[in-house]
């Protein structure tokens, strides 16, 4: 048994006890604070991984959109030459045509004079 004289008192006692209940609330603050930033950590730590994933995503698409545009300047380019070929024979054809217009045009009036003058 202790001595007398190492017994607390009642106020030191009481004071004894409310120090450690300061403690214990400072380490218990201490250990949601913990809890707060391991979660915060983890939750940083998923969404630098969702950045990362849409980075890469984002990337493969930006390299399909340039394959996809390159091959639509090509396509677009094939179908101007294409249109510049039917214009030029479009043009030689009506150029055929308005010769031959202008040799049936000329038979029908070598004609007219023909018929003209055997009246």
């Amino acid at each position: 048994m202790p001595e007398p004289s190492d017994l607390q008192t009642t106020e030191e006692a009481l004071q004894s006890w409310r120090e450690a209940e300061r403690s214990v609330a400072v380490a218990r603050r201490g250990r949601i604070a913990a809890e707060a930033a391991a979660m915060a950590a983890d939750q940083a730590a998923s969404a630098a991984a969702a950045t990362a994933t849409a980075a890469k995503s984002a990337l493969e698409a930006m390299a399909f959109a340039e394959t996809s545009a390159a091959k639509t300047a090509e396509a677009a380019k094939l179908a101007a030459l294409s249109a510049t070929a039917g214009f030029a024979d479009a043009t030689s054809d009506a150029s055929l045509a308005e010769v031959d217009e202008a040799v049936a045009h000329e038979g029908y009036r070598a004609a007219v004079d023909r018929a003209r003058d055997q009246t």
